[in-house]
């Protein structure tokens, strides 16, 4: 067992390489980043804008969503703009504590994302199965503490994270091959045993996304239950229709994150670029899409998107 009576040099900064074996292809892998961050970018903002303007959108599903659209703007702008300064100018020096930071963020936005899709699911159950008491259930004082437990939450089973990876002495190669720091592809570059950061790790994923998908599935499987005994064909395909764009959403953050975390620490034959293009996938796909299937498929944000950039070009 490896243990912390390293003497030597530690190192206090890294290199972040980019994705391995496609570096000649960086140029070209920059464009749909570079898209992606600009409609994830601008779509988000746009959500917040409307929602926090538009007082009729001061609803609880729409006070999610507003919550979902920061959440995407954070980890966007966390990771993005790095990767594309690695692509364009090969700037991938980073600090051992701008590298913690980041690790701190990306992790903590993404576990408070899956808090905020669990309040979503919640949100959607209540409408459906309980709508009479609907506006008590989740009253605006609710929302509210939700919103901070969300956020609390995501701190405090993060932020031992930070402590992991600044306790560990890096005396191997400080070349990153990947686009941010994440913990683990951090902590296996260290000279010491690093299990405690496993296992931990571990621990936060079954104890917070692993156990929100867990209660998303029970939620929804008690919505599709009551959906199918409402007499009216009309009622169902309404009350399915309002969970289609929110079990969308849901399927695009869960499948491809739970994937990338369980290859990341398990799938040691699957080809280093396939991790980092897997783990970018998970930052890019959820913050661009999830305004474009919100503004689509909800009528109410649709109009006042189309509202508000209609009186922009008056």
């Amino acid at each position: 067992m490896a243990t912390f009576n390293y003497t030597g040099t530690s190192h206090s900064l890294f290199i972040l390489l980019g994705i391995p074996g496609l570096e000649d292809q960086h140029t070209w892998i920059s464009l749909p980043f570079f898209v992606s961050y600009l409609v994830a970018f601008l779509g988000n903002s746009l959500l917040i804008f409307v929602i926090i303007t538009e007082r009729s959108l001061h609803e609880p599903m729409y006070l999610f969503v507003c919550m979902l659209a920061m959440a995407d703007l954070i980890l966007s702008t966390t990771t993005v703009p790095k990767a594309l300064a690695i692509f364009w100018f090969h700037a991938g020096a980073i600090s051992l504590d701008g590298c913690v930071t980041q690790i701190f963020f990306i992790h903590a936005t993404f576990i408070a994302e899956s808090g905020i899709l669990l309040a979503m699911a919640f949100d959607r159950y209540v409408a459906i199965c309980n709508p009479l008491h609907y506006s008590t259930v989740l009253s605006h004082a609710v929302i509210l503490r939700i919103g901070v437990a969300v956020v609390l939450r995501s701190f405090c089973v993060i932020l031992p994270d930070v402590f992991l990876v600044k306790r560990l002495p890096f005396c191997h190669s400080n070349l990153l091959p990947h686009t941010f720091c994440e913990h683990m592809a951090v902590a296996k570059f260290a000279c010491a045993d690093v299990r405690v950061n496993v296992w931990y790790g571990l621990s936060v994923l079954l104890s917070t996304v692993v156990l929100d998908a867990l209660f998303i599935l029970v939620s929804y499987s008690l919505i599709l239950y009551a959906v199918f005994h409402l007499r009216s064909r009309g009622a169902r395909q309404k009350a399915l229709g309002t969970c289609g764009s929110h079990l969308g959403v849901i399927s695009m953050f869960y499948l491809p994150g739970i994937f990338t975390i369980i290859t990341q620490r398990f799938g040691h034959h699957v080809p280093l670029h396939t991790h980092i293009l897997l783990a970018n996938v998970c930052i890019l796909a959820p913050p661009m899409l999830n305004p474009i299937i919100y503004g689509i498929k909800t009528k109410q944000i649709r109009e006042r998107v189309l509202s508000a950039l209609s009186s922009q070009w008056k």
